[in-house]
């Protein structure tokens, strides 16, 4: 039995209509419609409510339907990975950042009397260049494992 023949079963069974299923799941009518005909599918979350709603487990409802199933591993696949995402998207504005503050110190040495001395060190002639590039690799390393999942 497919998804939505189950949970058009199980609203059936407690004779609720899909307005009635709609505002005990805070969702629309016509996303139970189309959950029930199978022209959508929910997410994670709505299928833990339904789930809870109708006293039947998860992995009732997943098995049921092998679109469905692929598709929640598709999303948690999807949401493995933000704190890495997160964490090179940080380097990548640091970076930024660095760049950005090394042009403003260069700029007003040129065009004032005051001399900004920041060092000519390693960090900050190489430092914003390697965050970038860095956080570029890795994002894209982080895109990649994501679509080969």
């Amino acid at each position: 039995m497919y998804f939505g023949e189950k949970l058009k079963n199980e609203r059936k069974k407690k004779d609720w209509s899909q307005d009635e299923l709609a505002e005990k799941l805070y969702v629309s009518r016509q996303s139970v419609s189309k959950w029930e005909n199978g022209q959508n599918y929910p997410g994670i979350e709505i299928i833990i409510k339904i789930s809870d709603l109708f006293g039947v487990t998860i992995d009732e409802l997943l098995r049921s339907d092998v679109d469905l199933t692929e598709k929640v591993i598709r999303d948690s696949k999807q949401l493995a990975h933000p704190k890495l995402k997160f964490t090179f998207d940080a380097l990548f504005l640091l970076g930024a950042a660095m760049l950005i503050i090394k042009i403003v110190f260069i700029l007003l040495n040129k065009f004032t009397a005051v001399d900004f001395a920041f060092g000519s060190s390693f960090f900050w002639n190489f430092g914003p260049l390697i965050l970038m590039v860095g956080a570029w690799i890795g994002s894209e390393s982080v895109k990649e494992k994501y679509k080969e999942e």
